[in-house]
């Protein structure tokens, strides 16, 4: 069992854990690490939220012509 090093729940990954078969977060979109932090792995609900504020801000970013 993992912990996130976001929230602190407790959640499992397969990286780290073991388990022979690809983790859960494999299934979503890449996300960079967030500067400032170090890296570590985040629980499904963080990671989720953190991608969907990526896409937020992407959406708000102007059209590059």
């Amino acid at each position: 069992m993992s912990t996130c090093a976001r929230c602190g729940a407790p959640f499992g990954c397969a990286m780290a854990d073991g388990g022979g078969h690809p983790c859960w977060c494999t299934q979503l979109p890449a996300a960079v690490p967030v500067p400032g932090q170090p890296a570590a792995c985040w629980c499904p609900a963080c990671l989720k939220q953190h991608i969907a504020e990526l896409e937020r801000g992407r959406r708000d970013l102007p059209d590059s012509e």
